[in-house]
């Protein structure tokens, strides 16, 4: 029974370790300020500022490119390959389907036949597009991204494929029953490392909301 004792209090201390990483990691990491337009449960309307990011093209399904582009933007923040100080993570890392030439230079966007996808990080607010240093290999662009109204719901788990259409399709009908015309194509947003257990982690999926009419 002590054993057994020590081994449930073991797993609490380690959710409670867990959960404390996750709040200062959340807490901590610079996240885009926005504006809350409307919000409804899990969904919120948002008006987001111009923001600047980092994004390289992957081929390949939704999960394998992520992970393919994280390495290369990674290794531009940190100054792994090119001269001057590092820059700071922020989250999410974000991706969104698009149609995008092969001939172009973690958001991310698919087309054509097999899958490209678009991987992104957020530069910090501090950076203008002109502050950043430039990245040593052409396979990363930086990209002013202007100001927008984004719709956005909210979602913890891992985030598979199932559970991201599950949301998309959440948001769209939403979107439909509030008279809401999205623009686009919808960007999935994940805002912890692969580490953070499934119930602590935030994912979201947003789409552009037409700002005519």
């Amino acid at each position: 029974m002590k054993v057994l004792g020590f081994v449930v209090l073991g797993g609490v201390g380690l959710a409670a370790v867990a959960a404390g990483a996750w709040w200062y990691y959340t807490n901590n990491v610079e996240q885009p300020k926005y504006a809350v337009v409307t919000q409804d449960g899990a969904i919120e309307v948002r008006d987001y500022p111009a923001l600047v990011v980092a994004e390289v093209l992957r081929r390949g399904d939704r999960g394998a490119a992520v992970r393919a582009g994280f390495s290369p933007l990674a290794n531009y923040i940190f100054a792994k390959e090119r001269e001057g100080q590092s820059i700071a993570m922020t989250a999410p890392v974000t991706q969104s389907r698009e149609k995008i030439a092969m001939t172009a230079p973690v958001t991310q966007a698919r087309t054509g036949e097999g899958d490209t996808w678009v991987v992104r990080f957020i530069m910090p607010s501090e950076y203008a597009l002109e502050d950043l240093p430039l990245p040593a290999s052409a396979d990363v662009s930086l990209k002013p991204l202007p100001p927008a109204r984004r719709a956005a719901i909210r979602f913890s788990g891992v985030a598979t494929d199932a559970l991201i259409a599950e949301q998309e399709a959440r948001l769209l009908a939403w979107l439909e029953q509030q008279g809401l015309t999205p623009q686009g194509s919808p960007t999935y947003a994940y805002y912890n490392d692969p580490f953070t257990p499934g119930p602590l982690r935030r994912n979201e999926v947003m789409v552009e909301l037409s700002t005519e009419g």
